[in-house]
């Protein structure tokens, strides 16, 4: 979520979509294959069933297989040296020397990263494009005379290197003095989300937290979701609406590190954004920290469901300590190996990694930053390279279709025959090969299905666990002790409806270049 240290506890926005509007009123929020309604008085077998089938929307799948997005947290704060900003900042602080949004993306791209958010508006209101709407914002700054727009410069950076393009607009205003008064603020809002939308080619994401802090009248302002949502889905249709939306949710902390069973299908129900609310915002002393539900869609969460829908999880993290650029934090940029195993805990744990990478007051990204990105990206590359089990002679359940386990395709994919929810697939290599790493695939495009797996090697007679998982979805990724073996084993024996995997690799990995 959004972002800082603040001093102050923000109270949040507690509504949610799914219990103001009916379903046919959102027919642009959601389609008929990423939620289903479950008939009163089904059995646990039927609501099993159709969990298996429900699937993401091509907005949903886009978004799950970057994979690595990033957050260029950059505005007033990054002058003040503040995390939160109270709105009464002057323009005037706003003066970056070098801005080079071209170097935020080149950056973020030798990173991995495939799509960067941009905080156009923060907390303090400050707009980071010259809208038309408030004087807070960089027209009236001594930056290019006024004349300059971040946002363009950084839609333009991301369209010209092939990154995917969002925007990151604060619900709370602390400078608008709308604020607090519903209707005209939401109004205020939704011209200002027209900005974005309309005049900077097309936009991939659109980036919501829950903030709602007292406004200059007193009042509790009610944020209009469903205008907002509305206009998106007209603007820009094939955006996600993350994650005070409905295509992507906020895994619930700000560690980096995704749940070990992480379920893409989840109860209607708890898409309610009192649960994201009630969990960010937290003061640094408290976050990172888990206080969202370790289950979230398990049979035993899922049988009394009135409805199901795809709904992912993003994983949010800063490669410094804050969310804004801060001088004495140099020092304090995550490791390659801290990413990385970052990387295995979000990514590798069926989410999307949001990383925040924040551009100093030059309007640059240290070189600190940059170095942990490039060593991490290397490391993970190199780990990749090399699948063990490619050359791996392959026997057991369907033996046929397993070759699709590693074609290096995400669209063929191996299942079994009949009803059969358990499987077992073997591998013997060519000789004992040292590994630490096992990576699974499913092919979400036809749901999410594996519950409990097990992989195995064979020690003399004997079989033995290497280690054991639930979920699987768009990527499983399991870092474990390293071990020498030639035979080993899948037992998938736990599936809703039969199992699907789209690819299976067995690596070392790489040890990241720099450190420290």
């Amino acid at each position: 979520m959004s972002k800082g240290k603040g001093k102050s506890f923000v109270s949040l926005l507690v509504t949610s979509i799914l219990l103001t509007t009916p379903l046919l009123s959102i027919a642009q929020i959601y389609t008929d294959k990423n939620y289903v309604r479950i008939a009163a008085g089904s059995s646990e077998a039927a609501i099993v069933r159709k969990a298996a089938a429900v699937t993401p929307s091509p907005r949903q799948l886009r978004w799950q297989q970057l994979e690595l997005t990033g957050f260029i947290h950059f505005g007033m704060n990054t002058f003040t040296n503040k995390e939160w900003g109270d709105g009464t900042e002057s323009p005037q602080l706003f003066n970056p020397t070098a801005l080079d949004a071209k170097q935020w993306v080149q950056a973020c791209k030798e990173g991995g990263i495939k799509q960067v958010i941009i905080t156009a508006k923060h907390h303090d209101g400050f707009c980071l494009w010259p809208s038309a709407y408030t004087e807070h914002s960089v027209k009236n700054s001594p930056w290019k005379k006024g004349k300059g727009d971040v946002v363009k410069e950084v839609a333009d950076a991301c369209h010209a290197y092939g990154l995917g393009f969002g925007v990151y607009l604060s619900p709370w205003d602390r400078n608008s003095k709308f604020f607090g008064d519903s209707a005209k603020y939401n109004t205020y809002f939704v011209n200002q989300l027209t900005e974005l939308l309309s005049n900077y080619g097309r936009v991939d994401e659109v980036w919501f937290d829950g903030a709602n802090g007292e406004g200059p009248t007193g009042k509790k302002q009610v944020y209009d979701f469903n205008r907002w949502y509305t206009l998106i889905r007209k603007l820009q249709p094939t955006a996600t609406i993350s994650v005070m939306g409905p295509d992507v949710r906020w895994v619930g902390t700000e560690s980096g590190y995704g749940r070990e069973t992480e379920w893409s299908v989840v109860p209607m129900e708890a898409q309610s954004q009192d649960k994201v609310a009630a969990n960010s915002q937290q003061e640094a002393a408290f976050a990172p920290k888990n206080m969202m539900e370790d289950d979230l869609g398990s049979r035993a969460k899922i049988k009394n469901a009135q409805s199901l829908v795809w709904y992912p999880a993003e994983i949010d993290v800063s490669i410094r300590p804050g969310w804004f650029h801060h001088p004495a934090e140099d020092d304090k940029v995550k490791t390659p190996a801290q990413l990385l195993d970052i990387y295995n805990s979000s990514v590798g744990r069926n989410g999307v990694l949001l990383l925040n990478i924040p551009p100093d007051k030059r309007g640059l990204i240290s070189q600190q930053d940059i170095a942990s990105l490039k060593a991490w990206k290397a490391a993970i590359d190199k780990t990749y390279a090399k699948n063990l089990l490619k050359t791996a002679k392959v026997s057991g359940a369907n033996a046929s279709q397993t070759k699709a386990l590693l074609d290096d395709k995400y669209t063929t994919y191996w299942s079994t025959g009949g009803n059969d929810t358990t499987a077992t697939i073997d591998f013997t290599l060519s000789s004992p090969q040292d590994f630490d790493v096992l990576q699974l695939q499913e092919n979400i495009a036809v749901g999410q299905r594996i519950e409990k797996f097990v992989f195995e090697y064979k020690s003399g007679e004997e079989w033995r666990t290497v280690v054991a998982g639930t979920t699987v979805g768009f990527k499983r990724i399991l870092k474990f002790e390293p071990l020498q073996a030639q035979y080993l084993r899948l037992r998938i024996t736990s599936s809703r409806l039969n199992p699907t995997l789209s690819s299976m690799g067995l690596y070392k990995q790489a040890e990241p270049a720099g450190n420290k």
